[in-house]
């Protein structure tokens, strides 16, 4: 699986300032599923579910919205009005410095252990049917 540093925030009535993660996601094979932290967001097509416009995921199991995008070089992924530390994977401070345009973390991050993910407990609950 194809995995990538991304930003990760909840939309659903956080006003920008909920939690945050920066850490590495795996995508699926077609690209539409990411998983992260225990978690899979499917990629939101606009008519499953109705969010506010900047959600451009919905978790699987909670169908919440979720913003999740690439890192930004000057490390300002947090929305313009938005706040709160950013939880950010201990196991990758490295790659993201490497990333981006300073050399230490600042207190605006908080260092966390991100969970794995049991992909295959989400192909079960993405092949429930669908009760008549």
């Amino acid at each position: 699986m194809k995995t990538k540093l991304m930003y990760v925030e909840p939309k659903s009535g956080q006003a920008d300032r909920g939690e945050a993660w920066i850490g590495k996601v795996e995508f699926s094979k077609s690209g539409q599923t990411v998983y992260f932290n225990g978690q899979a967001f499917k990629k939101f097509n606009g008519h499953a579910f109705s969010y506010s416009d900047s959600a451009n995921y919905y978790d699987v199991e909670t169908r919440e919205g979720y913003w999740i995008s690439g890192i930004k070089k000057d490390g300002q992924d947090r929305h313009w009005s938005g706040g709160g530390k950013v939880k950010i994977d201990r196991n990758i401070v490295d790659e993201y410095l490497s990333l981006v345009d300073f050399d230490k973390l600042n207190t605006s991050y908080e260092l966390v252990d991100i969970l794995p993910t049991d992909k295959n407990k989400f192909k079960e609950i993405e092949n429930e049917k669908v009760a008549d």
